[in-house]
């Protein structure tokens, strides 16, 4: 077989592998979004550009549900802006998932898009108590409580005591015929 029969039939081959990358990188025009949608707690926010003012309107924005499948059903809110952006938000939204559909004045639609609205982490609340007026008194005995000089020297006596104790017992009992 010929070098040239060889590349005339990987030809087809080339061309597909070549073709991959383009049909992958390709979106559909209906899938391509012009708008932008964030959330900020229980606020649900859409930012767009490809509105433009007629009859002094940019249009319409629709927060709808899992269960809601046209524009009319959802929660409703005018766009707001300039000529070189437009917004609209909802405040109040339940945890969830939603999709944001914008419909500019002219008809067209702008894009749609999901989020998930989060439940709010509850805040971390601070608890003052008041701390000891004379602070933490260290050293032998209580950490708040003076016994005194008394209480001090019969402790004294007493642990001397036990190590004199300590140390005829072992005395003792190293040499049995010792008192």
């Amino acid at each position: 077989m010929s070098n040239r029969q060889r590349l005339l039939r990987s030809l087809p081959a080339v061309a597909a592998s070549a073709a991959l990358p383009l049909a992958v990188a390709a979106h559909p025009a209906d899938a391509v979004s012009g708008i932008s949608v964030s959330t900020n707690g229980s606020t649900v926010s859409v930012v767009t550009s490809a509105c433009t003012q007629v009859g002094g309107s940019w249009g319409n924005a629709s927060l709808l549900t899992s269960n809601q499948t046209s524009f009319a059903q959802g929660r409703q809110a005018a766009l707001t802006g300039t000529a070189s952006l437009q917004s609209a938000a909802w405040s109040d939204v339940s945890p969830g998932t939603y999709t944001v559909i914008v419909v500019c004045s002219n008809g067209n639609t702008a894009g749609s898009q999901s989020v998930i609205v989060s439940a709010p982490t509850p805040t971390p609340t601070a608890t003052a108590t008041p701390s000891p007026s004379r602070g933490v008194m260290g050293g032998m005995g209580g950490g708040t409580k003076d016994y005194g000089t008394v209480t001090l020297v019969a402790g004294g006596v007493l642990a001397g005591a036990g190590a004199i104790a300590a140390g005829w017992f072992l005395r003792r009992r190293s040499k049995p015929y010792r008192l």
